[in-house]
């Protein structure tokens, strides 16, 4: 199998870092730059370079600069999803990121790792996994989806975490490693408990 079909394919795989398409990760580079450098207001080249960058995409994406990711090719947004400052996407396998996600600043979503062999590692073996976000997933600040991980609707990732694992549906997880505090319930809403209304 071709390393464009191991890449986007939903299994984990190994590969060499002479396998990679370095050329591809070149064009998302310059795509990267030339988003971080846009004027805020100029959403139309924003919209036009994120439809570019990304394998799928919608009108509805929002990215904050600093943004940057492997390849883009790898990536789908698929409705509203606010990618807050200085996220990183290593988009070695596809990411998917359902409809309503919400990105806080930092947060890095990385597909690819490294052998745990140092002689390996050296000579730039690595293996990578894909990651889901499923829909209307809210991931605080700073923390890390590694690869494998799948994110289930509704949930809500505490700042700081570091998921190495799935996450079910519907629930607060927090820490490092991530785990499953609560459930998300109708006590969470503001505005039930809102004292002015």
């Amino acid at each position: 199998m071709d390393i464009l079909k191991k890449m986007t394919s939903q299994e984990t795989y190994v590969s060499k870092n002479f396998e990679m398409p370095h050329e591809l990760q070149t064009t998302a580079k310059e795509i990267c730059w030339e988003y971080n450098q846009s004027k805020p207001t100029d959403t139309k080249l924003r919209s036009r370079l994120i439809n570019k960058l990304f394998g799928t995409s919608t009108d509805l994406t929002f990215i904050e600069p600093d943004f940057h990711c492997d390849y883009g090719f790898n990536i789908h947004s698929h409705g509203l999803a606010v990618i807050n400052y200085n996220c990183t996407i290593l988009d070695t396998s596809p990411v998917h990121i359902g409809a309503g996600a919400f990105i806080a600043p930092g947060v890095v979503l990385a597909c690819s790792g490294h052998s745990m062999d140092a002689g390996e590692r050296a000579s730039g073996i690595g293996t990578s996994s894909p990651i889901t976000l499923e829909d209307n997933v809210w991931i605080g600040a700073n923390s890390v989806v590694v690869g494998g991980a799948t994110i289930g609707e509704g949930s809500i990732i505490g700042a700081g975490s570091v998921v190495n694992k799935d996450i079910p549906s519907g629930v607060v997880a927090v820490g490092s490693p991530c785990r499953v505090i609560r459930k998300v319930t109708e006590k969470d809403k503001l505005s039930k408990n809102d004292p002015t209304k």
